[in-house]
């Protein structure tokens, strides 16, 4: 969606400029001139000059220490309290964390550890509790005296949580005495006190957002609960507790064989080759490195990896030191036992990772970032030293499972024989491309404009839906592609035979950006090699999915998500795929009033609030039966549209992976697990007698 232009003024209005917000001032715009002016008529002297104190910047920029001042930070305060707990049991101090989320918004988090020392220290004169909760970069992870390994490093993390609060409260068992401090917005209202005695050591932090300083004070539960499991899966010898007194709920997790369990439960909706889990845990000098991976009947790679307990979607050394031994080792090991023969070509790590399942749990002390949310590995050490050690984990493991090694190496074979194929089929999708005119395919109804940023493709269910969509655009800026019936489910097919059905053919040819013929891989550049896919080509900054507010339009809506996330996932990632939800009903009002309805509760609300007699309600059984004007007027034209975008958070990746393979995987036991367990929530079901 465009910005909007600035309203037009005329001459009396112009002598004073309107005012124009931007992030950090208040600038004015000229009408002349169209730019933004920073002057300041005020002297600039040492007096205009601020000092924040303690943690008084934290509270004026939030933003620059936990991402944002809304959700996403709201949550970060949250794991920064969290993963203090966490690093006790790193060190081996803690085996029981217990998160409480409380109704009044308030959250603590309780743990078993040695407790925070509270004893003075001499050069500030306070206790050492007070200064880890109300100064930055303090903390036992610096020097290495505290913690060896930790998933913060910074210093910045509890101080922050305690600055953005309304209060936050902290108890310290330590040494036969429960120790009490309270603060309010980050300032401590009193000396550090004993409170009681004590028969365990540990903390408890309670602490409730601010509002004044956060747009969102709301925990979502099921994102705490969701960490919490992850973290049992990493920590197998710690128990980890979620109680709702919302819901007066309790759920405790805790997994005795770790990151194997991780895989069985990523893999419980796949068929594997092989029955055992492949595990090996090494340690080297300061690293200590665990994998377990299992491999599947499908075609998708999925690798989760972590570094102190931390998720790194986006891979990093240990990922790609990972994938190059697994490449180097699978064919090692098929030459060694005659499995490839001399004429034979190597195996690449496309084809070693065909229907992989594997969990990287690395342990280092001060390991490196790209950013601040450590999304991505980058120690550089830590690549050859994950190649080394993977390589000889699963040097073992193919050699004592002469069976299993057997069929991890035919699956490779397999994969490399459908990849050929697949880049085959590729490359004819680029030929036949060519040969339509501007190669683009004969279906398509462009769009006029050539600014991508401007430009929407809708990708229309059925030719009858596409005509009325057709004449409903915006012919500068919308370009519509109708589909015949539902494509091809990728989830259950081979890449070379996606490629082979035309729907897919005409959405890869009109979207112009190809295709990632290596699965969704998110680590190209570790590997040095081409995916096939070029973001930078897409020719549409929104794909719009509009199908039937139907149970066929909703399957159809997943099995184009399904394709969009298993073999274009930058696109996802990057925003552009979004879902139109068009109305249900449409009230009619005397001669030429209309009111649209999304679903059967907002009709009820519309027909109670009506006081006129004897309204006309109409339900759209398809797209296909709204006129031109009303497609356009409620699905399709900006100002009025209801757009949903795609998105996926990162702390639920394990989850989405999970439920894609649920849904449109081969295995019907888990979906009917699945469809009896969410039964109840499903929401406007068509009923067919």
């Amino acid at each position: 969606m465009t910005n909007p232009q600035l309203p037009e003024r005329d001459e009396a209005e112009s002598a004073t400029p309107e005012p124009v917000y931007t992030p950090d001032l208040a600038g004015m715009i000229s009408d002349e001139t169209q730019t933004i002016s920073n002057k300041v008529e005020t002297a600039y002297t040492a007096d205009s000059i601020q000092v924040l104190e303690g943690l008084e910047a934290v509270r004026r920029r939030p933003g620059m220490y936990i991402g944002d001042n809304g959700r996403r930070g709201l949550h970060q305060m949250f794991r920064e309290v969290l993963d203090n707990s966490v690093d006790e049991a790193l060190a081996g101090y803690c085996d029981e964390i217990i998160v409480t989320l409380f109704a009044d918004g308030s959250v603590s988090v309780e743990d078993n550890g040695r407790g925070i020392p509270i004893d003075i220290k001499p050069e500030f004169g306070i206790s050492a509790l007070e200064i880890i909760m109300t100064k930055l970069h303090a903390g036992g992870k610096f020097g290495g005296g505290g913690y060896k390994v930790s998933g913060g490093l910074h210093g910045v993390g509890v101080s922050c949580t305690n600055a953005l609060s309304l209060w936050l409260e902290a108890k310290v068992r330590r040494e036969g005495k429960e120790h009490f401090q309270r603060y309010e917005q980050g300032v401590p209202i009193a000396p550090v006190r004993v409170i009681g005695d004590a028969k365990q050591n540990g903390t408890t932090v309670h602490y409730k957002p601010d509002p004044e300083v956060l747009t969102d004070v709301q925990h979502d539960p099921h994102l705490i609960k969701n960490r919490l499991k992850e973290l049992a899966y990493l920590n197998k010898t710690v128990t980890f507790v979620f109680k709702d007194e919302s819901l007066g709920t309790e759920d405790t997790f805790k997994f005795e064989r770790g990151i194997v369990q991780l895989v069985e439960d990523m893999n419980s909706t796949k068929e594997p080759i092989h029955r055992k889990v492949a595990y090996f845990k090494r340690i080297k000098d300061t690293y200590e490195m665990e994998v377990a991976l299992q491999f599947h009947n499908g075609y998708n790679e999925t690798i989760l990896a972590f570094s102190n307990n931390i998720h790194q979607p986006d891979g990093g050394t240990h990922v790609s030191g990972f994938s190059a031994a697994l490449t180097r080792v699978l064919n090692s090991y098929a030459r060694k036992m005659n499995l490839l023969k001399e004429k034979d070509k190597n195996f690449t790590s496309d084809d070693v990772s065909d229907g992989l399942t594997a969990v990287i749990a690395l342990k280092l002390e001060n390991p490196s970032y790209n950013s601040q949310d450590k999304v991505k590995l980058v120690t550089p050490e830590v690549q050859g030293l994950a190649n080394s050690l993977v390589g000889d984990g699963l040097t073992t493991f193919l050699e004592e499972n002469p069976q299993e090694a057997k069929r991890i190496i035919d699956k490779a074979a397999l994969a490399q024989r459908a990849r050929e194929a697949a880049r085959k089929a590729a490359e004819s999708v680029k030929r036949q491309s060519a040969m339509e005119s501007f190669g683009l395919p004969g279906k398509l109804s462009d769009c006029m404009s050539k600014d991508v940023d401007k430009c929407e493709l809708f990708l229309v269910e059925g030719d009858s839906a596409g005509g009325s969509a057709k004449s409903a655009r915006d012919r500068v800026t919308q370009a519509i592609l109708p589909l015949r019936g539902k494509i091809l489910n990728v989830e259950r097919a081979r890449i070379d035979k996606a490629l082979d059905n035309e729907e897919i053919k005409s959405l890869i040819a009109a979207l112009g950006t190809g295709i990632d013929i290596h699965i969704g891989r998110k680590y190209e550049e570790e590997n040095g090699k081409e995916s096939g896919f070029d973001i930078s080509k897409l020719r549409y900054n929104k794909i719009i999915i509009m199908t039937d507010a139907d149970v066929d339009g909703e399957h159809i809506r997943t099995l184009l998500l399904t394709f969009f996330y298993r073999y274009m996932r930058p696109l996802v990632d990057a925003g552009h795929i979004y879902f139109t939800q068009p109305p249900l009903f449409v009230v009619k009002i005397g001669p030429s009033e209309r009111i649209y309805a999304a679903d059967q509760e907002e009709l009820d609300v519309i027909l109670k609030q009506n006081k006129r007699k004897k309204p006309i309600v109409t339900r759209f059984k398809g797209l296909g039966e709204m006129n031109a004007d009303e497609l356009g007027e409620t699905t399709m034209d900006p100002t009025n549209r209801k757009l949903m975008q795609v998105t996926i958070d990162p702390e639920f990746e394990i989850e989405v992976e999970q439920t894609f393979s649920t849904l449109m995987g081969e295995k019907v036991e888990p979906r009917r697990d699945y469809i009896e367990a969410h039964a109840k929530e499903a929401l406007d079901v068509d009923w067919h007698y």
